[in-house]
């Protein structure tokens, strides 16, 4: 797009303006106090807030700028990807494949020093192997609670979700961080008591 001379420096900016299409890509989730959906950049964004502000609950000490860097990275792959519903069952049986095929792509954009760091920020949140990826994984679960919660759940309730799914996704915030788990539950028994879940129905 640009007349760049500089290898380096082309493939740098490539990357940068690829990126910017995560912009376009909408999560289920509302903005606070808007009937508009936030997207995968804004999500990314409010996430390395979250661990900016709150990684003195983490289990274990956690390197910030890591697991802020981790942050930034995690849902790049939803360029191509999409953002899989945490619920859609289905969508989950092939997420895997679409997202390694993804991060093969968008990554490979960079000079290859920096598309290897990335690369690898996104597949230590995917392993959730270290203390940095758990509370990285816990923020990225609870932070969608807050919205549901705060927009009265038609992300829970008009998909059909129950509280026993909510619940048992809400368990891997407990690796990352107790007291956020904690806080996860306050969420759900809040929600399930206003009515914020769908009701099962019996066959």
């Amino acid at each position: 797009m640009f007349p760049i001379e500089n290898d380096r420096l082309a493939g740098q900016i490539a990357f940068l303006l690829e990126i910017d299409g995560l912009k376009q890509v909408l999560r289920r989730s509302l903005i606070f106090g808007s009937s508009r959906r936030e997207n995968s950049a804004e999500h990314s964004w409010h996430l390395a807030m979250l661990a900016l502000i709150l990684h003195e609950h983490a289990n274990e000490k956690v390197d910030l700028l890591h697991t802020i860097k981790m942050m930034l990275v995690h849902d790049i792959v939803e360029l191509d990807a999409g953002d899989t519903f945490a619920y859609d069952f289905t969508g989950y049986d092939s997420k895997e494949a679409r997202e390694q095929a993804a991060a093969d792509r968008i990554f490979g954009l960079l000079p290859a020093d920096q598309s290897a760091e990335l690369r690898a920020l996104w597949d230590e949140f995917e392993a959730l192997a270290t203390a940095e990826a758990r509370f990285a994984n816990a923020v990225d679960r609870l932070m969608p609670m807050f919205h549901n919660l705060a927009d009265g759940s038609t992300t829970w309730q008009s998909p059909g979700v129950r509280v026993e799914f909510a619940a048992e996704r809400a368990k891997a915030i407990d690796e990352g961080s107790a007291p956020l788990a904690g806080l996860a539950q306050e969420i759900l028994r809040r929600a399930s008591a206003d009515g914020l879940f769908a009701v099962a129905t019996e066959e």
